[in-house]
């Protein structure tokens, strides 16, 4: 098996060990592929550094080809790619179809994004000197991609870094590597120059720390847990090594006393049971006004109670299952805390164990009310279907108790009022804010993280700037 791509060519792992990749769905083995390490991450750095020269110096519309194929060949597989998607997350093949699609934008964006990387001049205070400030990749990057969105974060990472003209070594998650060996399957039809485009799939530690160490590798951009970005910012500290991380999200959903509550119900199944709960953007803590709390709540439930929980390739299915028995743990052990400490569940709660299902991962959507700031579901990421609902009866005291978490990536709240509108947006300490609205995302804004949700930004030619060096270059034309 050869599920490795170094240097242009498909490989065994140095190791000789294998992965067991399971189906969430069905708790059964779906593929078994070579898991490399440290070794592999080495020689796959080793390609990308002898490649960089070639590739950073070739044209901006040359680069562009490469990336526009890439997104040609991607929306010409989208079925091929969704189905594999959703056989290593779960989730439903209609989410998993957009993500795909999601995918080929990206790398469309980024082909034309190459054509976009301006320096300037600058006017000097000394009449013999000329400035002129230059824009130049970085180098060889280090990307760690996470199992939730497996197929477009590749295309969120290495879409900027290859139009900026660096060189990549990817290792995906260990949960989701098919998806990533059928990118570079579609990598080389495109046509890449050897070593500019790597794949190792392999043990994590071993991989992050050769990412670390090795001097060739000039940045490392991880999306994942705040403890591990923790992790690889506190290693490359040690070289002082350009570093981006996406981490963890604590999301506030709040909900005045004059939002529209269809439309607040609406988006919450947008950002907290799309992808089961599995993002970083999850809305987590839902705060609703006491003077509407019952309406949203049945209105909830009444919603959840006509939602289809089940497997990801069935086109009628609205919630997968979570992406495995160690996640699905937490999920019910946040639920029993809560309940433990006063909450009370008004829908779901539990494992499904139907005959059709109980070999899977799948939880039931989950709706709790009285709950308090003592539980784990209100202070921890819970990435899962669950809606803990907490009241509240003034803009002041949501605002502060929106803002008491160490997180900072997003922050959602509905109201008609133009003014709180404006008010809360400024007074949230979060990267991005959805004011009456649950998506706050598009292939050309920013995707900021604040506090321990990262540094770096993703998203648009804002993510180009993060693989550029800036450099000034002076002519001192006197005779």
């Amino acid at each position: 098996m050869n599920n490795l791509y170094i240097n242009g060519e498909w490989k065994s792992s140095g190791t000789g060990e294998t992965l067991e990749v399971i189906n969430p769905g069905t708790g059964k083995l779906y593929k078994e592929i070579p898991f490399g390490g440290g070794s592999d991450a080495n020689e796959a750095i080793e390609a990308a550094h002898r490649a960089f020269y070639h590739w950073s110096n070739m044209t901006p519309n040359e680069r562009s080809q490469c990336l526009r194929r890439a997104s040609e060949l991607i929306e010409e597989h989208v079925e091929e790619l969704a189905l594999i998607v959703t056989r290593e997350t779960g989730k439903p093949i209609t989410e998993a179809r957009n993500e795909t699609l999601r995918a080929s934008e990206n790398f469309l964006w980024y082909s034309e994004e190459t054509k976009r990387i301006n320096g300037e001049t600058l006017p000097s205070n000394i009449p013999t000197k000329r400035l002129m400030v230059l824009k130049q990749p970085i180098g060889v990057v280090g990307a760690i991609t996470p199992w939730n969105i497996p197929l477009n974060m590749i295309a969120r990472k290495l879409g900027p870094a290859l139009a900026a003209g660096c060189t990549v070594v990817l290792k995906p998650s260990e949960n989701t590597p098919i998806s990533s060996v059928k990118i570079f399957e579609i990598f080389e039809q495109v046509g890449f120059p050897k070593g500019v485009v790597n794949l190792v799939i392999g043990k994590p530690q071993e991989i992050g720390e050769e990412f670390i160490n090795n001097e060739k590798v000039s940045k490392i951009t991880f999306t994942g847990s705040t403890r591990v970005g923790k992790y690889l910012m506190e290693g490359a500290s040690k070289q002082v090594k350009n570093i981006s991380l996406e981490l963890g999200g604590h999301a506030p959903f709040i909900v005045f006393e004059d939002a529209d509550i269809d439309q607040a119900i609406d988006a919450l199944f947008l950002t907290k049971f799309g992808n089961n709960g599995q993002m970083c953007i999850s809305a987590n803590r839902l705060y609703v006004h006491e003077d509407i709390v019952d309406e949203f709540t049945n209105k909830l439930v009444n919603r959840l109670s006509n939602t289809k929980v089940g497997i990801g390739e069935e086109n009628d299915t609205d919630i997968g299952p979570l992406i495995n028995e160690d996640a699905l743990n937490k999920v019910l052990d946040h639920v029993n805390d809560a309940v433990s400490r006063g909450a009370t569940v008004v829908y779901g709660g539990e494992r499904i164990n139907s005959d059709s299902l109980e070999e899977g991962f799948f939880c039931m959507p989950t709706v709790l009310t009285n709950v308090d700031n003592t539980m784990k579901v209100y202070k921890e990421e819970t990435f899962g279907p669950v809606a803990p609902i907490i009241t509240f009866t003034s803009d002041e005291e949501i605002v502060e108790k929106a803002n008491d978490t160490k997180y900072g990536l997003a922050a959602y709240f509905f109201s008609k009022n133009t003014k709180r509108c404006f008010e809360v947006s400024e007074k949230l300490q979060f990267g991005m804010i959805g004011v009456n609205d649950g998506w706050p995302i598009q292939i050309h804004t920013p995707f900021p993280g604040h506090k321990e949700s990262g540094i770096g930004v993703e998203g648009g030619y804002f993510a180009v700037d993060e693989f550029l060096l800036t450099k000034l270059v002076t002519f001192n034309i006197e005779n």
